[in-house]
């Protein structure tokens, strides 16, 4: 997650030294076509879910040499640093991730990608995604990114043994239970709530925002119909405040997975995180669901799906445009996404996939995503309802915020940089 604009262009800056390697003759064989895919999955389970998907690939288009370019770190910046030399540099590779969302605006504006409104209606992917989403991917009245899935960011883990250590019979389904709970779980020396960099504080953010204001008023707060200086976001970045205190911000973890051992290893008793935890508890660290860890809507948001959605581009300079679309097709596939998600701890983006496949958290997870009645909305801190310029902004203005505590500041300086990254 970006942390304003002087770290945009020292990471874009240090990144294209990192870029260079991935120029180099790929390793396949000499007479298939070098097909090059960019994306941030180097991590257990979104990792092993890309290679399920690459196989199902290439072994459909045999005289293809893919090029997995995945580079690790920083939950995506360090993707999005170096990829952002390659744009710049007119040199991109032949497909790559973004968020759906606002995250894309910049590229589509830039003309950095490509319309791909023909593609959806030879595939007929406006009748198996969801409205919604497909709201989402519309930027300036094209469709410019195919998703592979969808994720849940507002989810609160907990390991239901700690709960029962402390006398707790379920986790906090308000902030204010939260903080009611907070105090004992202190007194007894655990942490409430675990924390990991900035952009897992965002995160939490997010989730206070949405718990604390319901899904009306949090996504005015995106689109100009909620003012920022109202009563109502002052009482809830205060809210914010005062869950702070109960969080293990002053020695935060280094990134989400340490975040989350501090769960296993009942240090830490609640942490906010989006779904792709499920794979790291599950898989990585072989833990039983329901035994060992569980998961609750974060608090306030029961009956909201607060999404994200991870997506695949047909850039504009592509050196194979149409096996770059073969990549797309693959992506939006059943089968494709079937392969995908069960590994990497998401639920598939198409409204007719097979949900035999997904079980235990992941079952329930596709449930209330075709629930009729679960309330859908973007999250703020994965890409989807700020584009990139005021994403940065409010990313400086929370770093900020964090510092001197002032939320009548914070919300004046949001709501400014609203006005002006339009």
């Amino acid at each position: 997650m970006w942390q304003g604009r002087g770290l945009f262009v020292a990471l874009v800056l240090i990144a294209a030294l990192f870029a260079l390697p991935l120029y180099l003759p790929g390793q396949g064989d000499a007479n298939a076509q070098r097909f090059e895919v960019y994306s941030w999955w180097t991590g257990p389970g979104e990792g092993d879910g890309l290679e399920a998907m690459i196989e199902h690939f290439t072994k459909n288009n045999p005289d293809v040499d893919f090029v997995n370019a995945a580079v690790s770190g920083g939950a995506g910046s360090n993707a999005k640093a170096i990829l952002a030399s390659r744009l710049l540099a007119n040199d991109p590779p032949d497909s790559y991730q973004r968020h759906a969302g606002l995250e894309l605006q910049d590229d589509v504006r830039s003309g950095k990608v490509q319309d791909l409104t023909q593609l959806y209606q030879e595939q007929g992917w406006h009748a198996t995604f969801p409205q919604g989403l497909l709201d989402y991917l519309t930027i300036d009245g094209g469709i410019y990114a195919v998703p592979v899935n969808i994720h849940r960011a507002n989810l609160t883990w907990y390991s239901p043994k700690t709960l029962r250590s402390l006398g707790i019979d379920s986790p906090p389904r308000s902030w204010n239970e939260f903080l009611q709970q907070a105090p004992s779980i202190k007194a007894q020396g655990k942490t409430p709530l675990a924390l990991g960099p900035e952009w897992t504080q965002k995160h939490l953010l997010e989730a206070v925002l949405l718990g604390e204001l319901g899904p009306d008023q949090y996504e005015g707060l995106w689109d100009g119909r909620m003012s920022w200086r109202s009563p109502e976001v002052t009482s809830a970045l205060n809210t914010f405040q005062m869950v702070l205190e109960f969080t293990d911000i002053t020695s935060a973890a280094s990134d989400w997975q340490p975040q989350l051992d501090r769960i296993i290893d009942a240090t830490a008793t609640y942490a906010v995180m989006g779904d792709w935890a499920y794979t790291y508890f599950a898989i990585t660290k072989k833990l039983g669901w329901r035994q060992d860890f569980d998961v609750a809507a974060s608090p306030g948001t029961d009956g909201v799906f607060d999404f994200l959605s991870d997506t695949f581009t047909l850039p504009t300079g592509s050196r194979h445009p149409e096996i770059t679309k073969t990549w797309l097709i693959e992506c939006g596939s059943t089968e494709g996404q079937n392969l995908f998600n069960p590994l990497k701890g998401s639920i598939p983006a198409r409204t007719d996939a097979d949900p035999t496949p997904y079980l235990d958290y992941l079952a329930w997870d596709l449930q209330e995503w075709r629930n009729p009645d679960t309330r859908i909305v973007g999250s703020l801190a994965h890409g989807v309802v700020a584009n990139n310029a005021w994403g940065a902004e409010i990313d400086t203005a929370l770093v900020l915020f964090l510092q001197d505590g002032d939320a009548v500041k914070f919300a004046e300086t949001v709501a400014t940089r609203y006005r002006e990254t339009k």
